[in-house]
């Protein structure tokens, strides 16, 4: 039987987290790669499926073959995959308590956090008026998160989920780019997401 999902992927994007959460999953998965110098992501086949052309963009094929969708949102995706997944632990339940603070921490990485860091690295020329604007600050964003983390091992506290793929991944990356305000807050945090095998097949530690 052909992989359940296949992942369109370029380390260079944020493909590279659902990657991570695929190996973490336990289910069937290839990879289509792609180039961004090469603009396969922008081809008529590719647009197909994504018509914004971006990455990630997953298909799921069901897990009997029988049929067929496509996710192109990384925090849908996320939440796609870890419902779909065999371990049954990267995703709190619905009827659990954990689920609402599961969901809020997957979508405020990309609500929040992602355009407020897009606002703090690339300021407009003018400012927005106050109410035009759905996100507190970068800095405010990356403080909630620290609070969170300061006394817990994983985003929802003492148990791994699919949350912390889209929190550590965003994190990481940020502290790579030197955009992470006291990064030495997440040191123990980050270390503990790159030492999981899957992190280490997926980034290749």
């Amino acid at each position: 039987m052909a992989a359940r999902f296949v992942l369109h992927h370029t380390p260079q994007s944020r493909a590279q987290r659902i990657l991570w959460l695929l190996e973490e999953s336990g289910e069937s998965f290839e990879i289509v790669a792609h180039d961004f110098a090469a603009r396969t992501h922008k081809t008529p086949e590719f647009l197909a499926l994504n018509p914004d052309g971006k990455l990630p963009t997953l298909v799921d094929r069901g897990p009997d073959g029988a049929w067929e969708t496509v996710v192109t949102e990384s925090a849908a995706i996320v939440i796609h995959v870890a419902d779909a997944s065999a371990d049954d632990g990267l995703a709190p339940a619905p009827s659990h308590p954990d689920r609402g603070a599961y969901l809020n921490w997957i979508v405020y990485m990309a609500a929040a956090l992602e355009p407020a860091l897009a606002d703090a690295a690339f300021p407009r020329a003018e400012p927005p008026p106050p109410s035009a604007i759905g996100w507190p600050p970068y800095e405010a964003t990356v403080a909630r998160l620290a609070a969170q983390l300061a006394n817990t091992p994983y985003i929802l506290g003492d148990h791994f989920s699919a949350a912390d793929v889209m929190v550590g991944a965003m994190l990481a990356w940020t502290r790579g780019w030197g955009r992470l305000p006291e990064p030495e807050r997440f040191d123990a945090y980050l270390a503990r997401l790159s030492a999981r095998p899957a992190y280490k097949r997926a980034y290749g530690g």
